[in-house]
């Protein structure tokens, strides 16, 4: 228990520092299952197998939505019951968060299978697309089960306090996919099923991992026990409570990219589209990166927030906008001064490709710092179980201010108006998320004196 007493007591600077970067890393490897992916199929296979992957975005965005609301809420759960000192309260929640996966599994492994076409052709997939949207996502669609443990279960990991070995998990799984992506591809040419084949074996290994060390090692500070499996539907009923801010965001995220996909093939064709996911890859790059600095520092707002400790929720909190303001503002200035380089990632040398992707890349990402401050402090709100605020701000960013935005500005701009409906966002949305974070301050500060 001494690693858990030094969330509360040792220097918040530190702290941070160590759980944020060692999530960063993590998030970042877990960004490069996909973006590594995106990579050699776009090299190898050529626009329209890119733009087939990205056809399957709205899919992997709604596996990402189930694993938040699971993992994401039983995560900050179990640094809430450690902060307490509630830890078979801590096991037990561990244990409904295997029982939702399976469940969860299950449920999207059968209608992905049922729904499959239907789907692809509603999400925007042409002759020239969809048979590599097919082929990629029946693959993924059949081990989702791994997904969610390798990358959802693991979350738990950095709030029971081994940050470290969570990266080291992750880690392995991308240096596996990245060898079995070239082994698949390159040498034994199995195209696209090959990169969703080294995806699904990558998750093989991390879930094995992350079921070692929950079950055997002594590092571990919460047991994955067989009697806490069965559901206790209180526990289940908190972690949704707190897991549906992530969970609304993601599958808001999954409805952008239908009207996106839409609207690009109407204004941009599957070139567009194809671009779109060389630029998705970009972004998605930040959004784990401000992923890793909230989920850093979630377990150590979650343990000092249940241990009362208001002034140092505050100081994680400012620490946590400044470390994402200022990652926004190096990876906005690169895209600036060299945007082809990023869209080249994911490109063979399709000049109209390379043409859109730039022009593209440079509006869609130029005022994301004010993202960054939305996405830490809707975070911050979910780890200190303050879901309805996170809830609010996830919605109206997506569904008030995102897709209108793609529905109304192409009708005047083109296709430079699906680009524009991003930095309009995040300037409204940041003026909102920064109205409720200046009222949270003052709460905190009231709450400071009152326990002090």
């Amino acid at each position: 228990m001494e690693k858990i007493k030094r969330l509360g007591e040792e220097k918040i600077s530190k702290l941070l520092v160590e759980f944020s970067l060692t999530a960063i890393i993590s998030s970042l490897v877990f960004a490069l299952y996909n973006v590594v992916d995106r990579m050699f199929i776009g090299k190898c296979l050529g626009p329209y197998a890119m733009a087939g992957i990205s056809i399957t975005f709205p899919i992997f965005t709604i596996y990402i939505a189930v694993g938040m609301l699971v993992g994401h809420g039983g995560g900050s759960i179990v640094s809430l019951r450690l902060g307490q000192g509630r830890k078979e309260e801590a096991d037990r929640v561990l244990g409904n968060v295997f029982t939702l996966y399976g469940v969860f599994s299950i449920i999207l492994m059968t209608l992905g299978y049922l729904l499959m076409d239907r789907l692809m052709i509603i999400f925007g997939a042409t002759e020239n697309t969809i048979i590599y949207a097919k082929d990629y996502l029946y693959i993924i669609n059949f081990l989702v089960l791994f997904d969610f443990i390798a990358m959802g279960v693991n979350n738990l990991l950095r709030s029971e306090g081994n940050p470290k070995f969570s990266m080291i998990i992750m880690i392995v799984g991308a240096l596996t996919n990245v060898f079995l992506d070239f082994i698949f591809i390159f040498v034994l040419d199995y195209g696209i099923k090959g990169a969703a084949m080294a995806t699904a074996i990558a998750n093989i290994v991390g879930s094995i991992m992350v079921l070692y060390h929950f079950i055997y090692s002594d590092r571990s500070n919460i047991k994955l026990k067989l009697k806490y499996l069965k559901p206790d539907f209180k526990i289940i009923k908190e972690i949704f409570s707190i897991g549906i801010s992530p969970f609304t965001l993601q599958l808001a995220n999954s409805l952008v990219a239908v009207f996106a996909n839409r609207a690009l093939l109407i204004y941009g064709g599957d070139m567009a589209v194809g671009a779109m996911g060389a630029i998705n890859s970009v972004f998605m790059f930040l959004m784990m990166t401000l992923s890793g600095i909230i989920q850093g520092a979630q377990p150590l707002l979650g343990y000092n927030y249940g241990a009362q400790k208001y002034d140092r929720v505050k100081k994680i909190l400012n620490m946590a906008l400044l470390y994402g303001v200022i990652i926004s503002l190096v990876l906005t200035a690169l895209i600036m001064i060299k945007p082809e380089f990023f869209i080249n990632l994911f490109n063979n040398g399709n000049e109209e490709l390379l043409e859109i992707g730039k022009s593209g890349i440079r509006i869609f990402m130029a005022l994301v710092v004010f993202n960054a401050i939305y996405v830490v402090g809707a975070n911050y709100f979910q780890a200190v179980g303050q879901a309805n605020k996170s809830l609010f701000l996830n919605i109206f960013k997506q569904l008030g201010l995102f897709i209108p935005l793609i529905i109304i500005l192409p009708k005047y701009f083109g296709l430079n108006g699906i680009w524009f409906a991003a930095p309009v966002s995040d300037v409204i949305i940041f003026m909102i998320t920064g109205v409720f974070l200046l009222k949270n301050n003052k709460k905190l500060k009231k709450l400071s004196v009152q326990y002090a």
